[in-house]
This record gives structure tokens, sequence and C-alpha cells, in this order.
């Protein structure tokens, strides 16, 4: 009875056509909380400073209840976060209106907690100046938002819902709606361009 070799089993592996290498990083994760009102810029300007700075590597969680506020600051958050080489989760924990609901569309990757909602109006203002310099300004403003709202808010609002929004209706969802929307566009419904292009997506870790 011939003898077992084990060198020849060995032999008889395929060798493989590939070479494994293995590194490792490290993975740092910022957390920030809009939990009021958003207000004058120069309050933002860590988390702004933040963004801009960020790595591919970074994870920057914005954890979400407001009420909204100013439209300048809530613009240049988004600015910043659509920039950003981080990889940008937005958090819905509660309520998330106006400008707050519009900062949470442009993240990166999107959660909902439970009994949560969303609201989306037309902007208000205060006017000073001469006549025609209101009306000047009406105009301009009228047409900035109106262009923020849609490339920011498509496809997750319909062109139809915007421009309801537009005439002064106010828009309301929960976490249903809200989930159920998320899934339509992730599935490709409704066929809409998206707002920004695609990059690479880095998955989320749980943040309990």
């Amino acid at each position: 009875m011939p003898r077992h070799n084990p060198d020849a089993d060995d032999d008889d592996k395929p060798v493989p056509l590939y070479r494994q290498y293995e590194s490792q990083g490290t993975v740092r994760q910022i957390s920030f909380y809009l939990s009021d009102e958003i207000g004058a810029a120069i309050h933002y300007t860590d988390l702004l400073y933040t963004l801009r700075t960020a790595s591919a590597t970074d994870i920057v969680f914005l954890h979400l209840n407001t009420p909204g506020g100013n439209f300048d600051t809530g613009l240049q958050i988004i600015n910043n976060m659509t920039a950003s080489q981080a990889h940008v989760v937005t958090i819905l924990e509660a309520r998330a209106y106006s400008m707050g609901a519009l900062i949470f569309l442009a993240g990166d990757e999107l959660i909902v907690h439970d009994t949560c909602q969303l609201m989306f109006h037309n902007y208000s203002s205060a006017l000073i100046g001469k006549g025609n310099e209101q009306q000047a300004q009406v105009l301009a403003s009228g047409k900035w938002f109106e262009k923020v709202m849609r490339h920011i808010c498509r496809p997750f609002l319909t062109d139809e819902e915007l421009d309801h929004i537009l005439k002064g209706e106010d828009i309301w969802l929960d976490s249903d709606n809200i989930r159920r929307r998320l899934g339509h566009i992730k599935k490709g419904e409704p066929a809409i361009a998206p707002r920004k292009p695609a990059r690479s997506r880095k998955p989320a870790p749980n943040t309990g």
C-alpha cells in the first residue's frame, strides 16, 4: 500500500491568478446635532469647516430635529455637504421643516426614525427699500428659491408638488411616506435625472 505524501496534495492545488493585499485605515466619525432653529451662518463654522476639510474615509452624521430657519445658512450647509469628500449621513430624528427638510434631502445617505415629519413650504421674507427695489428683490428671490427647490427636492418631490409649494401650499410627510418615496428613488422611480453626479458611496455603520 503506497504511503500518503502530503506534499503531493499541495502540488496538485491550482496556483491563484491573483495577489491579495490588506490594509487598515482609520475611519473618523463626526456627529453634529441641528436641534434648534437654523440661525446665522457664523454659528455653524465648525460644521462647515469639518465638511470642507473631511477626507474620503470620514463619515459625518447630521442629526436633524429642527423647525427650519435661515435660508442662506441652510444653503451654505448644503453646498458644503455636496462639496465634502466625506460620506454625509442625514438622520431624521423628529422633525425637519422648511430649510431643515432640504438639508435632510442633501445627504449622501438618508436615515429616517419612526414617527418623524418633513414639511416643505414657500419661503418667508421681509423687505425694505423703495417700491421698485422691493419688486426686483421679490422677483430675484422667487427665482432663486424655485431653482434651489427643484435642484434639491427632485425626484423626492414631483414637479407638480413643487408647483403647489411655489403657489403657497404646505406639504407634510410622515416617516412611512418618506421611506416609501426614498424606496422609489432607489428603484429608479420616478425616472428623473439625479440632482448631482453620482460618487462612490461608503456604507455607514449602525448608529445604534
